[in-house]
């Protein structure tokens, strides 16, 4: 536009002064642009692509093949066609890497009339994650770089990588006795408010244990049957807000609380017991439904501001998935902790206060911890005092972290203070040898 607004003030210069010379050039120059404004847009506005990946889940390692058709269904030969996939190159640049890039997603082509070229690339995704692969951006214009036009063509595919889910040794499953599932089965822990059944008299019954109804209406003694105490099934609790993973180490502790709580919840999940998940983090999906997705290009940093909507500012809730027992309970939470991105708008102990979870009394609350503070100490006495079992893991990979002279850090006697049971995991390593010990209460 810039080249077309100074010919058109040449050109009325020259009209003004009367430079011949001046204002032929000035003609033949116009004539030019809009010839090359012409064809730029015939030329961009006869292209097609087509995407042919549709893998929409993958497991860490796994490479997902992409390629990208694009033919030029016009009459006329286009000179130059630069052809980029959009990429997030936060993903590409993050340490720990999360993902390598095998292939071209960048080529610069010329087609003639119906010829058609494609992109081809591998993607091996080396940690859990939602991933957006695309769009596509198609920019061609002139030979004189006088014209450019460019367009967004194909969606972006989205990739959910589910989270490293380690064998849990040290538990036997014939009892189910894992963390998160606790059985007594002594009297002594029968529970007076669930009746099971009815029973002759034995000796030694209690007289509150008597049926007098079904004694009237029996002619003998008969006794109630109490259903046992239990605690079955777990629900995870996971902090994922930022400041509880502070530091260069950040990013592995949340990789590793992922993997934990993954782990730990198909442990539950392969007793039978419910299931459930909650955490203060984001889910990726969630985000990208509100706010759009993104669109970034070494190219033309100024694609994403043209061709984006503005961001709206919906308030992105806790994701949480309901304590059930199912057959594709253990895929929810999978899916959960793969989407699940850190967030500052929700501190731990806020979530559990002020946030309707839901919580099963009869299920074990596992708090999975990047960080223990006096609030979240205090949140989690407070499920111990309402009769929830609570039992708090906790991830530390610096060492420094898990002694203070022979004496428990801070953050262990804030637990230990609230009366809430905690095991420590520092690395991946650990993680099938937490349920080492059976847990009793």
């Amino acid at each position: 536009m810039k080249w077309t607004y100074g010919t058109l003030a040449l050109l009325l210069a020259g009209l003004i002064f009367k430079l011949d010379l001046l204002v032929y050039t000035m003609y033949a120059l116009l004539g030019v642009l809009l010839l090359s404004r012409y064809f730029t847009n015939a030329w961009v506005d006869k292209l097609f692509a087509k995407r042919t990946g549709d893998q929409s889940v993958a497991e860490i390692d796994e490479a997902v093949a992409v390629e990208i058709g694009v033919q030029n269904q016009g009459t006329h030969a286009i000179p130059w066609l630069l052809i980029e996939e959009s990429f997030g190159r936060a993903a590409q640049v993050q340490n720990p890497q999360r993902l390598k890039i095998e292939g071209q997603r960048l080529a610069v082509v010329s087609l003639k009339p119906g010829e058609a070229t494609a992109l081809r690339y591998r993607v091996k995704f080396l940690m859990r994650g939602y991933y957006q692969l695309g769009p596509l951006l198609l920019e061609t214009g002139d030979v004189f770089g006088l014209q450019r036009r460019f367009r967004i063509e194909t969606s972006p595919l989205f990739v959910l990588v589910l989270p490293k889910v380690l064998p849990v040794q040290g538990y036997n499953l014939a009892s189910r006795r894992p963390i998160g599932e606790i059985r007594i089965a002594h009297r002594l822990f029968e529970d007076p408010t669930r009746v099971a059944g009815i029973r002759p008299y034995q000796q030694g019954d209690p007289l509150n244990r008597i049926h007098w109804r079904a004694t009237a209406r029996a002619g003998s003694l008969h006794s109630r049957l109490y259903e046992t105490s239990r605690v079955a099934g777990a629900v995870f609790l996971l902090d994922f807000h930022r400041e509880s993973f502070p530091g260069a180490p950040g990013a592995l502790a949340m990789e590793l609380a992922v993997t934990a709580a993954a782990s730990l919840a198909n442990a539950v999940f392969l007793t039978g017991e419910q299931l459930g998940f909650a955490s203060n983090g984001v889910d990726a999906a969630e985000r990208v439904r509100l706010r759009g997705w993104t669109a970034e290009f070494t190219t033309r940093r100024d694609v994403p501001q043209l061709v984006m909507p503005t961001a709206r500012g919906e308030y992105l809730r806790p994701v949480n998935v309901p304590t059930l027992k199912g057959a594709d309970q253990l895929r929810q939470v999978l899916e959960a902790l793969g989407r699940l991105e850190p967030a500052i708008a929700v501190r731990f102990d806020q979530m559990i206060q002020e946030t309707d979870l839901q919580l099963r009394r009869d299920a074990t609350v596992i708090p999975v911890l990047g960080k223990v503070t006096a609030a979240i100490a205090s949140a989690l006495g407070e499920l111990v005092r309402q009769g929830y079992t609570v039992i708090a893991i906790v991830i530390l990979v610096e060492p420094s972290s898990l002694s203070n002279g022979g004496q428990p850090p801070e953050w262990a006697a804030m637990l230990m203070a609230q009366g809430v049971e905690f095991k420590v995991i520092p690395n991946e390593e650990s993680i099938p040898n937490v349920c080492a010990e059976a847990l009793t209460r």
